[in-house]
């Protein structure tokens, strides 16, 4: 059986953490898309083109150690912005996301686009200021040297290129519930998406 989980979200708001929560919960596959897009974007640093960076990629560009850098996240904003990079990437999500057993897909595209017929759809948010604090501590812990405000100027530059994209644009999907996690803590965020779930596949 195939049951299709889109999470969709900005940046540190939470929705890696509950997608890997939610797949080890019901024992589903996951699949963090945005790293398909910080990989193509690395490879563009490198001076690759970026539809030939996302139609070769290879599980050790996913691997890489360097992903989470912010020099890669802007990268990866960037080629996601272009719509043949973006239809590069289509096939490969979507035959990810109908595979049996059920799949949790995490992005910024998958309720709307991706996954349009996805059974469970959550658009996971935060305020700026929690999403910053968020990611600025997870790139200190890292060794990164990177202010806050610069964090901050990262996350909001990313968000207006995102929403503001002609192609698959960051927004919620329609019938998407919603979950703030600003005032969450991580357990409480998981549970509530978990409960979420539950109460779908009860229903199927």
């Amino acid at each position: 059986m195939s049951f299709t989980i889109a999470i969709d979200g900005p940046a540190a708001a939470g929705k890696g953490t509950i997608s890997r929560a939610v797949a080890k919960h019901f024992g589903f596959a996951q699949l963090d898309t945005g790293l398909l897009y910080r990989a193509t974007g690395r490879r563009t640093l490198d001076g690759t083109d970026p539809v030939e960076a996302a139609y070769n990629l290879t599980p050790e560009d996913l691997n890489a150690d360097d992903l989470r850098s912010p020099e890669v996240a802007q990268a990866a904003s960037r080629v996601a912005a272009l719509p043949d990079v973006r239809q590069a990437l289509l096939d490969f999500q979507r035959a990810f996301a109908t595979r049996d057993g059920g799949a949790v897909l995490d992005g910024r595209d998958i309720g709307t686009v991706i996954c349009p017929d996805a059974q469970v759809k959550l658009f996971v948010t935060a305020t700026d200021d929690v999403r910053a604090r968020r990611r600025h501590k997870e790139l200190v812990e890292k060794g990164h040297d990177v202010s806050y405000d610069e964090v901050m100027a990262d996350l909001q530059a990313r968000d207006a290129r995102d929403s503001a994209r002609t192609t698959a644009p960051l927004k919620p999907a329609d019938d998407a519930t919603r979950l703030d996690t600003s005032e969450m803590t991580i357990a409480i965020a998981i549970e509530a998406a978990i409960s979420i779930v539950q109460k779908r596949l009860a229903e199927v």
